[in-house]
C-alpha cells in the first residue's frame, strides 16, 4: 500500500475520525489576538490544530490564503507545517493547491509541495492529462488527489459535458482508477453536494478514496454523503464489511469549523455526525451482502 494512503487510513482508524480539517485562514476574519501577532496565520492555525487535532484525520491547508500575503504568508504555511509535522506526524497533510500544468513546471511544483513543504498530498487539476501530471502521480510516497466532480455552483459547464454518452466526470474518475492509479496513489476530489453522482463515481472507482469539500456552508448532506461514498471491501458494495474497514472518505470541512465560536465542538459534531452516517451506512451494506447471498 502507498505510505501516504496507509498514514492516512491509520489515522483514520485512531481517532475514528474521517474528518478533514481546512485550514483557510482569512486575515479580515481570524480573531483580533491573533491579528496581532508577528505570523497571524500561523498563531491562529495552530489555536485551530490544538482544538481540533482529536478529531481530525488529516488537515488542508489552502494555499491561496496564504500567497494572498506574499512572503508572510508563505512563512506562516511553513510554519504551520513545520508545527505539524513535529507535534502531530501521524496527521495526514494535503495541500489544497489544484496545481496542473506542464511536466516541467510539474516537476517544480512537486518539489516544492512534496519535498519543501513536506505534505503528504496535493490537489490536482486533470486536464493536461496523465503524462504532465507525472512528476506527481511517479512519487510513489506522496498522494495526487484528482479533481473529478467539484462542489461549486458551476462545476457543470464543462463537467456535465457529453462524451460518448457518459460526464466527463464520469471519464475522469475511470481513467484515475483504471490507469492512473497503478501505484496506488491516488484520490478523486468529489462534491458533496452531488451523492448520487458520487454513487456512481464509488461505482466506477471502488478502490479509490475520495476527498469531499461541500459540506456544511455549501449545502452538502453529510448522511447522504456517505452511504453514497463509503468504501467497501475490493469490488465495492457487494462484499460485507466491519465497522474498522468502512472509509475511503475524507469529508473536508473549512469555514465550519475555523470561524465558529467554538472549533473543537464543531469538529468533534461534524467527526460524530459521520460517524453516525457511517455506522449506518455499514449496516446497510452488510443486510444488502446478506440478501444478495
Amino acid at each position: 500500500m502507498n505510505r501516504a494512503i496507509e498514514k492516512f487510513e491509520q489515522r483514520a482508524e485512531a481517532v475514528n475520525s474521517l474528518l478533514c480539517v481546512g485550514l483557510d485562514p482569512e486575515l479580515e476574519r481570524i480573531p483580533a489576538q491573533f491579528r496581532r501577532q508577528e505570523h497571524p496565520f500561523f498563531a491562529f492555525n495552530r489555536w485551530i490544530i490544538e482544538q481540533t487535532h482529536s478529531y481530525a484525520a488529516a488537515y488542508k491547508p489552502n494555499m491561496a490564503f496564504f500567497e494572498a500575503r506574499g512572503v508572510d504568508g508563505l512563512r506562516d504555511l511553513e510554519m504551520t507545517m513545520e508545527y505539524l509535522r513535529r507535534e502531530h506526524p501521524e496527521i495526514f497533510t494535503i495541500c489544497d493547491a489544484k496545481r496542473g500544468d506542464i511536466g516541467n513546471t510539474n516537476r517544480g511544483y512537486a518539489a516544492s509541495i512534496f519535498d519543501a513543504m513536506g505534505f503528504d498530498a496535493v490537489t490536482l487539476h486533470p486536464y493536461l492529462g496523465r503524462e504532465a501530471l507525472l512528476p506527481f502521480l511517479e512519487r510513489t510516497d506522496k498522494v495526487s488527489i484528482v479533481l473529478c466532480r467539484t462542489s461549486n455552483p458551476g462545476a457543470g459547464e464543462f463537467q456535465d459535458l457529453d462524451c460518448n454518452g457518459r460526464p466527463l466526470w464520469e471519464l475522469v474518475a475511470r481513467q484515475v482508477a483504471s490507469q492512473w492509479n497503478a501505484a496506488g496513489n491516488c484520490m478523486l476530489v468529489v462534491g458533496a453536494p452531488y451523492p448520487e453522482e458520487m454513487r456512481r463515481i464509488r461505482e466506477v472507482a471502488p478502490e479509490v478514496p475520495f476527498l469531499v469539500p461541500g459540506v456544511g456552508a455549501q449545502g452538502g448532506d453529510v448522511a447522504a454523503v456517505v452511504a453514497a461514498g463509503l468504501q467497501g471491501r475490493a469490488g465495492g458494495f457487494s462484499q460485507p464489511v466491519s465497522d474498522s474497514e468502512s472509509g475511503g472518505l475524507l469529508i473536508s470541512s473549512s469555514r465550519g469549523i475555523l470561524f465558529s465560536e467554538d472549533p473543537a465542538t464543531a469538529a468533534r459534531t461534524l467527526r460524530d455526525e459521520i460517524n453516525v452516517a457511517r455506522e449506518a451506512a455499514v449496516r446497510a451494506m452488510k443486510g444488502s451482502a446478506h440478501a444478495a447471498s
